[in-house]
């Protein structure tokens, strides 16, 4: 068994929890090319352990892009900020849609859109065209 290896039971917890779409980008599972996984939000290299408080509900996309990072460098003023972190933060507290666009309102949203190429464009045309049909974003409070 891998390290990263989450248990069944903790998997459907996330899942629940997330309302069945990403955690970072909104996008519902059943939407997605491939199925959401779980993220360790800290990663298991940065001390993070595979628990609830630990763990998001992700898309391909998303965890690929995200990998073990958890800060980077914000364009706008040079400090190092942290990822956005789905147990600690609001989304509509750094983030709002535009249509497919995902547009960061804070640090914290600029370098998680950066990091996670929330506004590739085929990212953003997928989202779109979910808009248009009522399917994005779906479960958001």
């Amino acid at each position: 068994m891998s390290e990263t290896y989450v248990p069944a039971a903790v998997r459907r917890q996330v899942r629940a929890r997330a309302g069945d779409r990403c955690e970072y980008c909104l996008l519902a599972e059943d939407d997605a090319f491939f199925p959401h996984e779980p993220d360790h939000i800290l990663a298991l290299k940065h001390g993070g352990v595979g628990t609830l408080d630990n763990l998001a509900w992700a898309c391909f996309d998303c965890n690929r892009f995200k990998g073990s990072d958890i800060a980077s460098r914000d364009v706008v003023s040079g400090e190092l900020v942290p990822l956005f972190h789905p147990r600690m933060h609001r989304w509509d507290e750094h983030f709002q849609l535009e249509g497919g666009r995902i547009i960061p309102l804070t640090p914290i949203g600029r370098v998680t859109a950066f990091l996670l190429k929330f506004n590739l464009s085929q990212r953003v045309e997928v989202r779109a065209t979910l808009a248009r049909t009522g399917r994005y974003p779906r479960g958001v409070e």
